[in-house]
């Protein structure tokens, strides 16, 4: 697992290789740009690294006050910033025996950071909070870049360009919105009111774009989460794919996986092959689950042990990382097991 060139996965040979325990329910996920370790946030304040080549597990404290959400890293992967519910950005020695919080800022105040996401050069990395911001910070300084303002909701997910110079961000009342990254500036807006539901009866907004990929070839920026929120209360729902024409800026297609009922994509990312893969949790339990582009109804799906929270495809294209509600971490590998 430690090389870093992309395999050809092949979903319906998936099988569980790792299964690593923590104290706590675990809610976020992410591999180091060198293959080593997996990077988990939980229902607590610690960081939990596992080391891929054998679980060995190192907590990381001191960083943060409440639950972990997310993670970026330096382009070197030396440096581990970490996002938490506590508003905080927190940097760490990625591979430190005993990790100390290098920096730690009030990034959003208060209020949820939800969503990170490193420039493709990683000298940068765009953050979303419930404070209806997006900011841009300097990985390397901890330096405040960019805002961008104007969405009226909790904003759950940022993704970049290839190029980075444009910045896509996603709330939760479905609105997704493109930035300009170097003026700060709104370029437009994708209409994602498919993923969003308001309840009147219990006056809560629902859903949101929990997620948001944009595929190998730049063609399609898929946002992810859930729709036919009938009783959100009741988690009554199913997991919803927008497929969106980068080009038109027009939703051409919806993704969906039938009969996985209180279901929500919590993660999306594109495979080598051009193919979809989402982390899909909810109280049916848990879920890998694949698309083709051209298809609308999923061609593959991975029954997880335990209800997922978060997902991470390792750089080798073919190992893939998911949290657990049970506590646990687990590494499924995208290609035929071993005899």
């Amino acid at each position: 697992m430690s090389q870093t060139r992309a395999e050809a996965p092949d979903p319906k040979a998936a099988w569980t290789e790792h299964e690593w325990a923590y104290d706590r329910p675990l809610i976020a996920c992410r591999f180091d740009p060198q293959g080593r370790y997996v990077f988990c946030g939980s229902e607590d304040a610690a960081v939990e690294r596992f080391q891929l080549s054998d679980g060995a597990r190192v907590d990381l404290k001191g960083g943060h006050a409440t639950w972990v959400r997310t993670f970026v890293f330096s382009a070197d992967g030396d440096t581990v910033v970490s996002g938490g519910y506590d508003g905080k950005l927190t940097w760490w020695a990625t591979a430190a025996e005993t990790p100390e919080p290098q920096r730690s800022i009030a990034a959003h105040g208060t209020h949820w950071i939800r969503g990170l996401q490193a420039s493709p050069d990683h000298s940068s990395f765009a953050s979303g909070g419930n404070d209806l911001m997006v900011r841009l910070w300097n990985t390397a300084s901890g330096d405040l870049l960019q805002e961008f303002s104007g969405h009226e909701k909790h904003v759950y997910s940022v993704c970049f360009n290839a190029s980075g110079q444009h910045l896509y961000s996603g709330d939760l009342g479905g609105v997704i919105r493109e930035w300009h990254v170097q003026s700060g500036k709104e370029v437009r807006s994708f209409d994602g009111s498919a993923l969003h539901s308001f309840n009147s009866g219990q006056q809560v907004d629902f859903g949101g774009v929990r997620t948001l990929a944009i595929s190998p070839d730049g063609k399609w920026l898929a946002a992810g989460g859930l729709h036919k929120a009938s009783n959100p209360l009741g988690a009554v729902h199913e997991p919803l794919v927008l497929l969106i024409d980068l080009e038109t800026g027009k939703v051409e297609k919806q993704l969906t996986a039938d009969g996985i009922t209180q279901g929500v994509l919590w993660r999306l990312c594109w495979l080598a092959d051009g193919s979809l893969m989402g982390a899909c949790g909810g109280g049916t339990g848990g879920f890998l689950l694949f698309w083709k582009a051209n298809e609308e109804k999923d061609f593959h799906r991975f029954a997880l042990p335990n209800l997922a929270r978060d997902m991470d495809l390792h750089p080798d294209g073919v190992s893939v990382a998911t949290v657990h509600h049970d506590r646990k971490v687990r590494i499924t590998r995208l290609k035929t097991k071993p005899a």
